[in-house]
Parts: structure tokens; C-alpha cells; sequence
């Protein structure tokens, strides 16, 4: 299926500075909930992540993310995630998060 570029234009992809990452107990499979700064304009926002696999909460404080920052909250179990932190799956499945490649300004979108 292929989709007109303005459709890919109305997901809003933003970098992020992971600042804060917790323990999940209450998620169904292993998770973090991560705080991410997405600048001045967007702010200070919250998800959850399974990725205690490939991270600790300790090496994901200061790690620049990219999320999708549109779509709408969604209640997770107790916790309700405001954006999607974006990954890929490695070898065995579990997710690698997508960052760039060097610092950037927080909130800066994808193009």
C-alpha cells in the first residue's frame, strides 16, 4: 500500500531527551516509563517503552529519542502514554531505539 506524502506529513516525529526513566511494574510485559523534553514548544512529555532488554534506566537518561508526538494519549495500564517513542527490532526481536546519529536541538521533527 503505498500513501500521498501529505498523509506521511501529518505524522508529527519529534527528537526527544529522555530525562527521567522508572520501573513499569504494573505493565503486562517489562517496561520503563520514560519523560522525555521535546523543547520549548512541545515540552515535557510521558511514555512507556519495552525496552528493559536493551537498556538500563540509568544509560537512557540523556539519550536523544525520536517519538511520534500526535497521536492521541493512551491509557496503559495505571500510566497514560503521551507519545510513541520509536524503535526497530533486533536480532531476537526486542526493541532498539531510533536517535540521531549526533545532538540536536530537542524538538527538532523529521524530515
Amino acid at each position: 500500500m503505498t500513501i500521498a506524502f501529505d498523509d506521511f506529513l501529518k505524522v508529527d516525529i519529534r527528537v526527544g531527551t529522555i530525562v527521567e526513566a522508572q520501573d513499569f511494574p504494573e505493565a503486562r510485559k517489562p517496561a520503563y516509563k520514560l519523560f522525555i523534553d521535546f523543547g520549548e514548544k512541545i515540552g515535557r512529555k510521558k511514555t512507556s517503552a519495552q525496552i528493559t532488554k536493551n537498556y538500563t534506566k540509568e544509560e537512557l537518561i540523556g539519550k536523544q529519542v525520536m517519538a511520534v508526538v500526535n497521536f492521541e494519549s493512551r491509557q496503559i495500564g495505571p500510566f497514560m502514554s503521551e507519545v510513541l517513542t520509536l524503535g526497530v527490532p533486533d536480532e531476537n526481536g526486542e526493541v532498539v531505539l531510533l536517535h540521531p546519529s549526533q545532538t540536536v536541538p530537542n524538538g527538532g521533527r523529521l524530515y
